[in-house]
């Protein structure tokens, strides 16, 4: 059984940063790309950024293309989403997930975390 654990949510003002980390359990975290996804209230839950098992290779929602960094460390079976100058509409629900392949897709993806909150509100 794979876990996944999201942290370092919380509210920031416009403009502002935050990074969230996603701890995995598991001995075969760098097999597998990961991707972020954001989910707000009332809407679907949408792709924001994926990365490939060695680091090599990201992709990125246009929406936040140039504003979020994704990154991973194998060692610690740790994946990270830097966000920069955070809107207002960046509001959600941030999950991290593991997939077999680099995609954007939520059916591609087989674990998921529970979620962290990140909400931007002046």
């Amino acid at each position: 059984q794979v876990h996944l654990v999201e942290s370092g949510g919380g509210l920031v003002q416009p403009g502002g940063s935050l990074r969230l980390s996603c701890a995995t359990s598991g001995r075969t975290f760098s097999n597998y790309p990961m991707g972020w996804f954001r989910q707000a209230p009332g809407k679907e839950r949408e792709f924001v950024a994926a990365i490939t098992s060695n680091g090599g290779g990201t992709n990125y929602a246009s929406s936040v293309k140039g504003r979020f960094t994704i990154a991973r460390d194998n060692a610690k079976n740790t994946v990270y989403l830097q966000l920069t100058n955070l809107k207002p509409e960046d509001t959600a629900v941030y999950y991290c997930a593991r997939s077999g392949i680099l995609s954007t897709m939520p059916d591609h993806y087989d674990y998921w975390g529970q979620g962290t909150q990140v909400t931007v509100s002046s």
